[in-house]
């Protein structure tokens, strides 16, 4: 249990927290004990820590919803124009404490908590992840609904709400295994199921040609039933919308024959139909191109086009024409997952409402923008030609359609040059006939962005090269960011409270101030309490570590994280060989200094990615061998952590020495987890890769244990041909790593368990580690000198937080607001629920019924 703050500690945490008022907490404790009673039905004889949880989270609830109401009503009398994020994924993590934060409720809720015996961090220890992503693309979602809140722009976004989210991981006896996540057992106490705005979406059926048209018939209906979570900005009263929807099957499935006879087998097939929305593929940078996927995608789009569409024309002003869209509507598509998107609003524009083809096409680009999140080829999604027929056939047509008029502008722009035809088609001929879906989003866009300026300089000059030259103003950079909400207030305190006391409380929505602090880089004092905070920060998770793990840390080693996805080209190897040749280090002389490390790797593999899961269990295995070994005793640890999630993450991040960022230049997006570590305190290890390349920027390359080849350096490998052997024969170091894993030194009961890996990073190894090992040795030696002196150590540390204001979820989301999608961020704060709206026309005309539509 926590222990509670003195009174100073409290005061001290007054500026962030929120005010501790008599009346807050009285009302806090009211609202809880109501809940417990009514909601739950439940008294404190028979209450589990569970039903605490649910009390206090539908208390916070409670002080939401007329936010959120006041904000939607605002929405609908401004009329301002929407802007739509559509994305697969939504890696929300937990929501109490954000929101508690969010409305600055903490303080009270943890002063009445506490006056009613209870304690806060086991409240919130009950809540469940909501594990709707995989990784950067999901988390990414997540952190802009936050920001585009906080800046108070109309923003919702739209997804699935997924059953079982991404898989729960267990290590059994050093192997991955996956458990369902089933996150809604208990219930989910943010979401407001509405089905008064369920709608219907087709599939399958076939094309008939009529006077008036294509007709799309046949068709089954699935329908689309909408969850919504209010999302609060900071402090601003505004309280916007996700909705995710959830698959039903209509009531007359499979019974319109009523001849069926077998009536129970009707109503058990309806589960077929609901499967769409069970669960969430865990594939990160990996297309898998399953049918139930392509489903997901089109119904996921389907339902949100309607909706927008409803909401459009539902409007205060009254529309009457098409003409507007793009004014009151921006649709951004994350990655090309929601790709479908561009056709379907075509189909509805063309066959529904009529348009002439020209003016839906020049509405339809005018309403799209396309953000690109990976460079690696076997992520690119190529939807075969024969599967969209079956499933969508209206929408091959119009994709079909799409394309001749592209490549007619092109073959007219460069006549017989055939390979570029071949090259720019949205249509793949090779092979298997294939839809490039990053295609059609460039196509159907009128912006296309990369997530850090290395990714987007490499998507314009390499990957879609034809189509930068082509349209060069289509293609921008947005380097992505990450809410300081999140990561710096809500899972850091003690350092958010640190710099409030240096330089205010601004910097939580403007974080360019974090710049202030580097005035007090050589304050003795400073160094010393940014020191503190780190060192406490470890502590708590040294105890975490050893309560889960039954392992015991030395929390004055330094902490060594890596936790992402695991995949080849993050390199998880790279660590893994630089552990061993630790470990061999102390075991060559025993005798000489070693500054102490824990490193701590985590991260999820593809349920079917077999080199990703072999990987963990090399890394286990090490861990086995140098975990128990009593020469090395505690000057090396290796722990893998498993199940790696938000949450989690909200606990290492603060307790990270050093943060771990080694992928292959060139193969990194952007990645966001190094601006976590960034902004929380930890010095960075890395390549001139993603957005590393703009935090060496930021805070001066020397101050970031940069290493490795350069993107150019990897191309002229490629040119010349890379060649691991002559690594392995040059190092003495690499070459004992290697053949202590080839000769089952860390698998002795099966020598060749690691034959696979083995082979891969001698014959075919496509993110060349042994090419950066060297200069990656070199640079950990670097970290491990400069940790002997912690005051300089800190000091780096200190320059580091001050360079990590670029790195604001809400400076990006500026960007996009003001380069992509037209609209002007808001600083007004609407009115809190308990004053009296300023209704911009009378309240009555206001709440008409006609606005209904609207509202929401």
């Amino acid at each position: 249990m926590a222990t509670p703050m003195s009174d100073q500690e409290k005061r001290k945490q007054i500026s962030i927290r929120g005010i501790v008022g008599v009346e807050n907490v009285a009302e806090i404790k009211k609202g809880f004990n109501r809940h417990l009673h009514f909601t739950l039905a439940k008294d404190r004889n028979v209450s589990t820590q569970r039903d605490y949880f649910f009390a206090l989270a539908h208390t916070v609830r409670d002080h939401l919803v007329g936010r959120w109401l006041r904000t939607q009503q605002y929405y609908y009398e401004t009329d301002p124009k929407r802007v739509y994020y559509l994305s697969l994924e939504f890696y929300m993590g937990r929501t109490l404490e954000n929101t508690m934060i969010n409305l600055g409720l903490q303080n009270a809720c943890d002063e009445a908590i506490y006056q009613l015996g209870l304690d806060m961090e086991d409240l919130e220890e009950m809540e469940e992840d909501a594990g709707l992503g995989n990784g950067g693309l999901g988390r990414l979602a997540a952190c802009f609904l936050d920001s585009m809140a906080t800046l108070g722009l109309a923003a919702y976004g739209y997804g699935i709400r997924y059953e079982y989210g991404i898989f729960n991981q267990r290590i059994n006896d050093g192997w991955q295994v996956e458990e369902a996540d089933d996150w809604l057992r208990h219930g989910n106490p943010w979401e407001k199921a509405r089905p008064e705005f369920m709608l219907p979406v087709h599939f399958y059926g076939h094309v008939e040609k009529t006077r008036e048209g294509p007709k799309w018939v046949d068709t089954q209906v699935v329908l689309a039933m909408p969850y919504d979570t209010p999302i609060p900005g900071y402090m601003n009263n505004t309280v916007n919308t996700m909705r995710l929807w959830s698959a039903r099957a209509p009531n007359d499935f499979n019974l319109q024959d009523f001849n069926v006879g077998d009536y129970i087998q009707a109503v058990l097939d309806r589960s077929v139909a609901e499967n769409i929305s069970r669960v969430l593929y865990p594939n990160d940078n990996f297309f898998e191109g399953k049918e139930l996927r392509l489903k997901q995608e089109y119904f996921v789009v389907a339902a949100t086009l309607q909706d927008i569409i409803r909401r459009f024309k539902a409007s205060k002003k009254g529309r009457i024409t098409f003409e507007t869209f793009p004014d009151k509507v921006a649709i951004q598509l994350n990655d090309t997952h929601p790709a479908m998107a561009i056709p379907e609003l075509m189909r509805i524009l063309v066959d529904i409402e009529k348009l002439p083809y020209d003016k839906a096409w020049e509405i339809t680009q005018k309403t799209f923008a396309y953000t690109n999140h990976t460079v690696l080829p076997e992520a690119l999604e190529r939807w075969p030609v024969q599967l969209m027929e079956k499933l969508l056939p209206r929408h091959l047509h119009i994709i079909y359609e799409i394309n001749q008029k592209h490549l007619d502008k092109i073959s007219a722009l460069f006549p017989k040059d055939m390979d570029r035809l071949r090259r720019m088609s949205i249509i793949e001929e090779e092979g298997v006939k294939r839809i490039n879906m990053a295609h059609l989003c460039i196509v159907g866009s009128h912006a296309v962005n990369g997530v850090a300026q290395i990714h987007s300089q490499i998507v314009k000059d390499q990957v879609f090269r034809d189509f930068s030259e082509l349209e060069p103003e289509k293609f921008q950079n947005k380097t992505n960011g990450i809410t300081p909400r999140r990561w710096l207030l809500m899972c850091n305190a003690g350092l958010a409270e640190l710099i409030a006391e240096k330089i205010g409380d601004g910097y939580v929505k403007d974080l360019s101030q974090l710049r202030k602090i580097a005035a007090f880089v050589n304050d003795e004092s400073f160094i010393r309490d940014v020191s503190k905070v780190k060192q406490e920060n470890k502590m708590k998770f040294a105890q975490y570590l050893e309560k889960e793990y039954k392992v015991k840390i030395n929390p004055s080693s330094m902490f060594d994280v890596h936790v992402k996805r695991i995949h080849e080209y993050k390199r998880q190897l790279l660590n893994c060989l630089h552990i061993i040749t630790m470990y061999n280090r102390i075991k060559k002389d025993p005798a000489k200094h070693f500054v102490p490390r824990t490193v701590i790797i985590g991260g999820k593999a593809a349920p079917g990615y077999h080199m990703a899961k072999m990987i963990i269990k090399l890394i286990t295995s090490v861990g086995d061998v140098v975990n128990n070994d009593p020469v090395v005793g505690n000057r090396l640890k290796v722990i893998f952590l498993e199940n790696y999630r938000v949450s989690l993450a909200e606990k290492v991040i603060p307790a990270a020495d050093l943060s771990e960022q080694i992928s292959t230049a060139g193969t990194e997006a952007s990645g966001t987890g190094n601006m976590k570590f960034m902004l929380n305190g930890a010095l960075t290890i890395g390549t001139m890769d993603g957005a590393n390349v703009e935090m060496a920027e930021e805070a001066g390359e020397g101050n970031l244990f940069i290493f490795g080849m350069r993107v150019a350096d990897v191309e002229a490998l490629d040119k010349k041909g890379y060649n691991a052997m002559d690594y392995y024969d040059k190092l003495p170091e690499l070459k004992q790593v290697m053949d202590q894993i080839k000769s089952g030194y860390f698998s002795p009961k099966q020598p060749d368990l690691f034959k696979d890996i083995t082979d891969m990073l001698f014959k075919h190894d496509r993110f060349k580690v042994f090419a950066d090992f060297e200069d990656y040795v070199k640079s950990q030696e670097k970290a491990s000198n400069l940790y002997q002196d912690p005051k300089q150590w800190t000091k780096m540390v200190i320059i580091n937080i001050s360079a990590s204001g670029k790195f604001s979820s809400d400076r990006t989301i500026k960007e996009y607001a003001k380069d992509i999608w037209g609209v002007e961020p808001s600083d007004i704060k609407i009115k809190p629920p308990n004053e009296p709206r300023e209704p911009v026309e009378t309240r009555e005309a206001a709440m008409k019924p006609k606005s209904k539509g609207n509202l929401l």
